[in-house]
């Protein structure tokens, strides 16, 4: 009798590398949609690389996600189509403080990227408002260039496009120009870069809502793997609730073979749990919001999450997974938490919030809320499952039968500045 084995031959070198190369130049596209080759952080190197493995990351993209990947010799622009109605991610201003975009802010800069097509390729600022002033005509809009507050907005709006690397100081204070409209600068455009900054045309679209709706559909191949491959990549926590049925069934039928997808092609971990998943990422690379980060609201936003969750943590046990997701917490248990929290680090907290509960109440929950981690509900509010990712004290829970464990017994990152977001 002989007994026939298996071998594994391990892959040969030059196949491993090929397979990091493209994980890298993957993961650099999902942290800059963007990547031009005068961008800061290696941008050169790897649009480099996204250019040496165009074919793969076209292919990838397109069938995996239904994005759409376009490589050009000085930049390359991945087409996300984003989460439809989700406010969570404004664009911020290049401040201190990161300041969402306020609709007139998002308004200007739809309206300088209109003037900048009809524009010569070098202008001073002055000439570049001309053109922005004749567009705010056309659209009809009631914009006042002369007042300080409209004229700010706009400069948040050139900054962003300096941003992404379509227009270019060359000399002068665009910051100065900001407060004081005789200020003067000089800039260069970038007119091949910005085709490929608008993601969609707007014909046949009446309203922002329907904008929204339209690019975030999944592609006609992809259905329920497209929509819960976006979710993961875009918002990196999955819950059963934001599911459909169809995406529940194709889930439930395909999560573990999701593992090495993600693990693959991007280096993402995923966390599989009784309520959904979370997308991980191991290197600490792809976030855009660092939770809780450093800063006082930011910290007690943390203790305050601990102790909700822990308030929380023996009911959501006890509840099927659907309807773990979201745990109600009545307003007046947050409010002895968040008292709670006060008392015990008085000592540490910035004098502004030493005296003023109200301050320090709106400030943790904006924190939270912005995490996803808090919602307002018609009970008062709601904590989520993965909020127990960041208690300071562990506690592993098996959940049923199944031994799988909720997000609710889950266990918590070491450090208290682990990132809750894992795309770009």
């Amino acid at each position: 009798m002989s007994i026939v084995g298996r071998i594994e031959r391990p892959a040969p070198a030059d196949d491993v590398q090929l397979a990091a190369q493209r994980r890298q130049a993957a993961r650099a596209l999902l942290r800059r949609p963007f990547l031009t080759d005068d961008g800061s952080g290696g941008a050169a190197d790897e649009l480099r690389l996204v250019r040496r493995h165009r074919a793969d990351l076209e292919r990838l993209f397109a069938e995996g996600l239904g994005y759409r990947l376009v490589v050009e010799p000085r930049a390359a622009r991945l087409f996300k189509a984003g989460l439809g109605r989700d406010g969570s991610r404004a664009l911020r201003r290049g401040n201190a403080a990161g300041t969402p975009f306020t609709p007139r802010a998002y308004a200007l800069l739809c309206l300088t990227i209109a003037a900048l097509t009809r524009c010569k390729e070098q202008l001073l600022i002055d000439e570049l408002v001309a053109e922005i002033r004749s567009a705010i005509a056309d659209a009809g809009l009631d914009i006042d260039l002369e007042s300080h507050t409209d004229r700010r907005a706009l400069h948040a709006a050139i900054v962003a496009l300096i941003e992404f690397g379509i227009v270019v100081e060359r000399d002068g204070d665009l910051a100065g120009w900001a407060d004081d409209a005789r200020v003067q600068s000089l800039l260069d455009v970038r007119r091949e870069r910005l085709r490929l900054l608008v993601a969609r045309p707007v014909t046949n679209v009446e309203t922002s809502d329907e904008l929204l709706d339209v690019a975030a559909l999944p592609s006609g191949a992809g259905g329920a793997r497209v929509a819960v491959r976006r979710q993961l990549l875009e918002s990196p926590v999955l819950s059963l609730t934001d599911m459909t049925d169809d995406q529940q069934e194709w889930w439930s039928r395909n999560r573990n073979r999701e593992r090495e997808w993600f693990r693959e092609r991007f280096g993402l971990e995923l966390e599989l749990r009784a309520e959904g998943a979370a997308a991980i990422d191991p290197a600490e690379e792809l976030s855009d919001s660092d939770f809780p980060g450093p800063g006082s609201a930011r910290h007690v936003a943390l203790l305050l999450l601990e102790r909700l969750v822990d308030t929380t943590r023996s009911a959501a046990l006890e509840a099927p997974a659907s309807s773990r997701v979201w745990r109600p917490v009545a307003a007046a248990d947050l409010d002895a938490a968040l008292a709670a929290v006060h008392a015990e680090y008085l000592g540490a907290l910035r004098r502004a919030y030493k005296d003023d509960m109200v301050l320090l109440r709106r400030d943790a929950l904006d924190v939270l809320m912005s995490a996803g981690l808090i919602a307002r509900s018609s009970e008062g509010y709601a904590v989520h499952a993965a909020a127990a990712r960041y208690r300071a004290r562990t506690t592993l829970a098996d959940d049923g039968p199944s031994h799988e464990r909720s997000l609710f017994a889950g266990s918590a990152p070491d450090s208290d500045n682990a990132s809750f977001d894992g795309e770009g």
